[in-house]
């Protein structure tokens, strides 16, 4: 895309507004809303794995953890909750969920909000050493539509990750928005787009900062 683009109008376009756009038109495509995307954002000079770990919550981190590093970036529990509802789409390791079907709070038990016969399933192709890399739809119902069954998973137990459970069973205000996204997903829809739109303007870089 960066080479289409490039031919065209050299030195204009960036690398993060061709991400934000293919975000939006990925989304559209799967069925989800679309949203204008505020164009303008420059690139860094440099990538960091460890500050992007440092910033971007963990499959197994507490709710309080994944909300600390949320508000560390603008962004709220609507936010929270509606971004995640992301994982209506997409693939997890098994590396990112093992702990909830074996040994989730250290004693060599499953994790009793996980629903049994989805913990079973699971663990046909995530047993308890091996596997690390086997991949799992992070929405089991409709893996390739972005819907609100993500949102309905978690009503019954079938969440795939912690990070995603913990919406549900750790906060009455964040199960509230569950509930709410999975009754009506226009809302969810609505609030996802909002939530896109702050996140793509997360400490934009400007005056000299970043390059194109």
């Amino acid at each position: 895309i960066k080479a289409s683009v490039e031919a065209v109008c050299p030195g204009v376009v960036s690398c993060a507004d061709i991400l934000a756009l293919a975000a939006r038109d990925s989304t559209v495509l799967v069925g989800g809303p679309y949203w204008d995307v505020p164009l303008g954002r420059r690139d860094s000079l440099g990538a960091s794995i460890q500050g992007s770990n440092n910033d971007i919550p963990a499959p197994n981190n507490t709710l309080p953890t994944i909300a600390t590093k949320f508000r560390r970036q603008g962004l709220d529990v609507v936010d929270l909750v509606a971004l995640s509802g992301a994982h209506t789409i997409g693939l997890s390791r098994c590396t990112s969920f093992r702990q909830r079907l074996y040994n989730q709070s250290g004693n060599g038990m499953a994790d009793a909000t996980l629903d049994a016969s989805y913990a079973a399933h699971l663990r046909q192709g995530c047993p308890r050493s091996g596997g690390d890399d086997n991949l799992f739809p992070l929405d089991f119902v409709s893996p390739a539509r972005f819907d609100n069954f993500y949102f309905k998973n978690l009503l019954v137990g079938k969440g795939l990750l912690s990070s995603d459970e913990v919406l549900l069973t750790k906060s009455a205000e964040t199960a509230a928005l569950v509930k709410a996204y999975a009754d009506d997903v226009d809302l969810f829809f609505q609030h996802f787009a909002q939530s896109m739109v702050k996140m793509g303007n997360i400490s934009p870089l400007t005056g000299a900062q970043g390059e194109i």
